[in-house]
């Protein structure tokens, strides 16, 4: 039999867990919300039978609890359930925040839980009903061995892939979620800057660089990071660089670190991958420095 589950935050992820957990046999025990309205409105999408703001009251009938709110409050929701008697010895309590490690439900575990992070590697700004959204992604989970047995065993049926990382490595984990997804927006709106500086359209700025950012995506993936990297940086081309920074500084110059900031580090990858000699190297980070 398949453990039961209350989910207290109605947010996306709240949302998307009711929804995918409940189609895949579990049954939903009930939801709660900061708004009453809103768990009202969750448990009307998916069919459960309760819907409160007084988390504890679906809390205590649970195997498993979600908690799913934004990452400020989860230990003070956490400690609020606590104090109410809301969690089962025998329950195992998750969160899903990228950044926090499983340690700041220790209220729950005082209370005889078992703690757990379990944090899908991607992002929700939108949530369609009719697909799975946790089909196929990557699933970070850590925490109480019984939490990490139970969050693989979900995780797996939400026909996604465990990914058990280390409890004292959660913030480099989620730093590198964020560089991955968040930063690579801050970069491709970088590059539509520039591209559009030299007089491509604002709306066809996407369109010309795609195949590029595909061709890129698609290279990392089959040949790994090191010989992936193309460009004058991995040629040792300094002149064409130090070209790029001229017009740069005449046109964007706020621009200037970032770009500097980007050929420091990529000439370090080239070094580390033996695309480029330690004198090459040395070269780019002499004559291209960045601050």
């Amino acid at each position: 039999m398949k453990p039961s589950v209350g989910i207290v935050g109605c947010g996306r992820m709240g949302t998307a867990l009711a929804k995918t957990l409940g189609d895949k046999g579990h049954a939903i025990v009930g939801v709660s919300s900061l708004h009453r309205t809103s768990a009202q409105r969750l448990a009307g999408i998916c069919d459960i039978s309760e819907a409160t703001d007084r988390p504890w009251e679906i809390t205590r009938k649970a195997d498993v609890v979600f908690l799913t709110m934004p990452d400020g409050a989860i230990e003070y929701v956490c400690e609020s359930i606590s104090k109410q008697d809301g969690f089962s010895p025998a329950a195992v309590v998750l969160h899903c925040s990228g950044a926090h490690p499983s340690t700041i439900l220790a209220s729950a575990r005082k209370s005889g839980a078992s703690i757990g992070s379990m944090h899908p590697l991607q992002s929700f700004a939108s949530i369609d009903l009719t697909q799975n959204p946790f089909k196929g992604i990557r699933v970070a989970i850590e925490g109480d061995s019984k939490a990490v047995s139970l969050a693989d065993r979900m995780t797996r049926d939400l026909e996604a892939l465990p990914l058990q990382i280390l409890t004292e490595g959660k913030p480099l984990y989620h730093a590198a979620a964020v560089v991955a997804s968040n930063f690579l927006v801050t970069l491709m709106g970088v590059a539509f800057r520039l591209i559009q500086q030299a007089g491509v359209p604002p709306e066809e700025a996407f369109a010309v660089l795609k195949p590029l950012i595909e061709g890129t995506l698609a290279n990392i993936d089959r040949v790994g990071v090191h010989q992936a990297l193309t460009g004058p940086v991995v040629r040792g081309d300094v002149q064409t660089v130090e070209t790029h920074i001229q017009a740069i500084g005449q046109t964007m110059p706020e621009l200037l670190p970032f770009y500097t900031c980007l050929v420091h580090y990529t000439a370090v990858q080239a070094g580390e991958g033996n695309r480029i000699s330690e004198e090459m190297v040395k070269t780019f980070l002499e004559r291209c420095k960045f601050g």
